[in-house]
């Protein structure tokens, strides 16, 4: 059988309903002028800004719903930040880049649509489409790539995978908003050569191909002009060269300034109600300093939005009830897509995959019971259930033995019993009560007993502890505002913690922490009591949001004793798998990373659980890249990045052959974190410049004098592919004004010789033969999956746009096709080329 796949022939995505619905579009817009027509100025502004955390408000008097907007990068959270309100919990964004499959990433936003209609959402604000500029980026883990073809590719599949549900999306964050260090203020500089064919390059891919309803701009500066009030970027380039006409919302209290917003074309500051737009813009309005008919162009677009979801009267949504797609398993598909994202890295002597009855298997690591499912901030879901790495083992038959081996975690986690919160006034009376599961407290948007933020003073967050050992046992505070800690009748704290920078999402995000020790007698009960004033700030009492943690560790073994424990049930395993990866601690939203090595002993640990058993398997969970200073002394690393809920079940089959590993990396991997090209991250005087210009990720490892660990595109399976042949074509009708429009189409053959089938992602690049050092000597063209039996050979058929052979003239202010003869170059990554074809590309007519 010939088995063809190709998905990424044709780079459009529109949604499948486009068709269907395309004569409703002036319906809408007929509706949508006449309900604008209605209404007063003061009305118009109203729709600009949030009514509260998430949503936009409803106005009856001309039939228009109440708009509720989620995060939604890797599930769909919803309006409650709560265990009693799960999601499901798909792999992280990198994850999904990982399998370089356009229709399983549009399957996955179908699914998103499917998660955010079930928790009465209209917007899922996703999918983050910046770029991996830097390993140290903390927030690498919720983007997708290095490099912005696969980003815009994925981006465009899993837009239109959401609004095939008819569920609005916002690809983020626009633009430049590469790094977290000051993501507030800072102000990146770089040459509009850089800016477009690289960072605006995904957006602009996604916004041409799927036609996304949203877009949030960025915290940051370009330039010297902030996102939310950037007219050249936002008007000029979004709306009339690209023809964007959804709506511009804010990243959450990002929008500043009155006028420069409005002018600048962002359509909805967000949360509110207390924005920059509601009285000042009227205000602004009224003493001319923005014309009214700047007011109706952003009223307007939400009225469209609106429409779009099916919340305007009169208006048909975009995508009726009878065309929704068919209902989703969403467990099931997280577990298939795990599955199909884990790169297996290195597998000496083909120890993987194991046999189905592998004999008993020391499983090693914090994380093998306590993994990280997904990133920290905006990508947090809470699932009803989570299948660890030992869980999936000991369920799939496997004979495990398990030891801690190190715990990466310097922070305790939440005391682990149930306590009750009393959410008290300035004068201390109760105006709630609630009960949490633990130490951990984080209402956003809403508190319980619908108790309303500005009436809330205080929360006592009160339990009771039984030690299960006797011995100093540790807790900590962490959060923002005042804290009063009582353990026992003892008062161990009492004062403000403070966060650092100007981010106001900081206090969750990245809070301060305070450590304390106490003896404890094992089961003697002690109370507990934590009483959190909060803080006056506005950006964080005005944010909407409680969050804080009391922690609990109780005496433990020391790391060496841990490591010990752990090499012994190596030594008596027939093999050793050992899980380590990042945490919480050091690869979140709102901190960048500062460095790129496993926290704790990790390292340490793979060092003598190797030596001590020859059948050593690392699995890395962690959301972008690592160092493995021990990658070559194991017998395989396999990569299962932010594994979402399923991350166990997917495990199990992976490791034991019943799934292949189907990933390939979407981004370079260092072996030292000197190497990497790109490591600042740390504005000066409140500027980063990208001096590097186009020379990042692989781009720039091409001409680096050191290698790196794993190349972009790199990742092994379990069968053996031979490429047979390759063929390019010229296509015709090929000059019209559509950049994404095919010029050429590279047919590649390649044939399973192992034994057994398999699925193997086909890369092709570009390599242009004229000397030009202002350019990366190659780029990711275009890819394409095909899965065959042992021995069958099967062709490949990838589809190049135009944009691929185009540069930016910056003083022409256009771009421009680089005519001349090309290497069309097919492979298993960038640096695995296979064979090479001649394309010499005509001049455009």
């Amino acid at each position: 059988m010939n088995t063809e796949h190709p998905e990424h022939a044709e780079p459009r995505t529109a949604t499948d309903a486009t068709a269907v619905t395309a004569g409703t579009d002036a319906d809408r817009e007929a509706a949508v002028d006449k309900s604008l027509s209605r209404l007063s100025l003061p009305a118009k502004v109203a729709l600009l800004a949030g009514a509260d955390m998430w949503s936009l408000p409803a106005d009856e008097s001309i039939g228009l719903g109440r708009l509720v907007m989620s995060d939604g990068p890797a599930g769909v959270r919803g309006e409650h930040w709560s265990a009693d309100d799960p999601s499901v919990a798909i792999p992280s964004p990198t994850a999904l880049a990982a399998t370089w499959d356009t229709e399983l990433v549009r399957e996955a936003g179908r699914l998103l649509a499917q998660e955010a209609r079930r928790k009465g959402a209209h917007v899922v604000l996703a999918p983050t489409v910046n770029l991996h500029r830097t390993p140290r980026g903390g927030r690498h883990f919720e983007c997708y790539s290095e490099d912005p073809l696969i980003t815009g590719d994925l981006g465009a599949a899993l837009v239109a995978g959401v609004q095939d549900g008819g569920i609005a999306t916002t690809p983020k964050h626009f633009v430049a908003n590469d790094s977290e260090t000051d993501r507030y203020t800072v102000d990146v500089h770089l040459d509009e050569r850089t800016l477009r064919e690289l960072y605006l390059a995904p957006f602009e891919a996604i916004v041409r191909k799927a036609t996304p309803w949203g877009l949030m701009a960025a915290y940051n500066q370009v330039n010297g002009t902030g996102m939310s009030e950037h007219t050249a970027l936002n008007q000029e380039v979004l709306r009339e060269e690209w023809g964007f006409d959804g709506v511009l919302v804010s990243d959450w209290t990002g929008a500043r300034d009155t006028v420069r917003c409005a002018l600048g074309g962002l359509d909805v500051a967000m949360p509110g109600p207390a924005t920059v737009y509601g009285e000042h813009l009227v205000a602004a309005v009224r003493d001319g300093r923005v014309p009214e008919r700047t007011v109706d162009d952003l009223a307007r677009r939400v009225l469209r939005l609106a429409a779009r979801v099916g919340l305007l009267a009169g208006a048909p949504a975009a995508v009726p009830a009878e065309l929704l797609p068919p209902a989703i398993d969403g467990e099931a598909l997280a577990h298939r897509i795990a599955a199909r994202s884990f790169v297996l890295l290195r597998n000496e002597g083909g120890l993987l995959p194991l046999a189905e009855q592998p004999g008993r298997v020391a499983v090693i690591g914090a994380a093998a019971a306590r993994p990280r499912i997904g990133g920290g901030g905006s990508a947090e879901v809470l699932p009803a259930r989570t299948v660890t790495p030992l869980d999936g083992l000991r369920a799939a038959g496997v004979d495990v033995s398990f030891a801690t081996g190190s715990d990466a975690l310097s922070n305790p986690a939440p005391v682990a019993v149930p306590m009750t919160a009393a959410l008290l006034d300035a004068a201390g009376a109760e105006l709630a009560g609630t009960v949490v599961p633990d130490g951990f407290v984080r209402w956003i948007g809403e508190l319980p007993g619908r108790v309303a933020f500005a009436d809330l003073a205080q929360v006592r967050l009160a339990g009771t502890l039984v030690p299960q050992g006797s011995g100093t046992h540790r807790f900590t505070v962490r959060g923002a505002g005042r804290f009063r800690l009582e353990v026992d009748g003892r008062v161990l704290f009492d004062d403000v913690l403070v966060p650092e920078g100007d981010d106001p999402a900081a206090a969750f995000l990245a809070p301060p922490q305070r450590l304390f020790s106490v003896e404890l007698t094992a089961g003697r009960a002690v109370d507990l009591v934590l009483d959190h004033t909060l803080p006056q700030a506005a950006g964080v009492a005005g944010f909407g949001l409680v969050s804080f943690t009391l922690g609990h560790a109780a005496p433990a073994l020391t790391e060496d004793e841990l490591i010990e424990e752990a090499v012994a049930a190596a030594r008596a395993a027939r093999v050793a798998v050992v899980v380590v990866g990042t945490t919480e601690e050091v690869e979140t939203e709102g901190v960048d990373r500062a460095d790129l090595a496993l926290p704790g002993r990790q390292d340490d640990l793979v060092h003598r659980v190797a030596a001590a058993n020859p059948n050593t398997v690392v699995v890395v969970n962690a959301g972008s890249p690592v160092l493995m200073p021990w990658r070559d002394q194991v017998a395989a690393v396999l990569l299962t990045w932010f594994p979402g809920q399923e991350a166990g079940a997917a495990l199990a089959d992976v490791l034991l052959g019943r799934t292949e590993p189907g990933g390939r990396l979407p981004t370079t991997w260092p072996a030292g974190a000197a190497d990497a090209p790109v490591l600042r991250v740390e504005p000066q005087d409140g500027v980063l410049p990208y001096e590097e210009g186009l020379f990042i990720g692989y781009r720039a490892w091409q001409r680096s004098a050191t290698a790196p660990a794993y190349w972009f595109g790199h990742g092994l399976g379990y069968t053996d592919w031979e490429y047979e042949g390759m063929e390019v074509r010229h296509l015709d009708g090929a000059d019209d004004d559509d950049p994404y429009r095919a010029v050429a189409e590279a047919t590649v053959w390649v044939r399973n010789t192992g034994g057994r089938t398999g699925r193997e992602t086909v890369q092709v690049y570009l390599a242009h033969d004229g000397v030009d050092r202002s350019r990366p000597d190659r780029h990711l063209a275009g890819f394409a999956s095909v899965q065959a039996a042992p021995g069958e050979r099967v062709a490949a058929r990838i589809r190049i746009p135009r944009r691929a052979f185009e540069t930016w003239d910056t003083p022409a202010g256009r771009w421009l096709v680089r005519a001349g003869v090309y290497a069309v170059e097919a492979g298993r990554s960038v640096a695995d080329r296979r064979l090479s074809v001649a394309l010499d590309l005509p001049p455009r007519s």
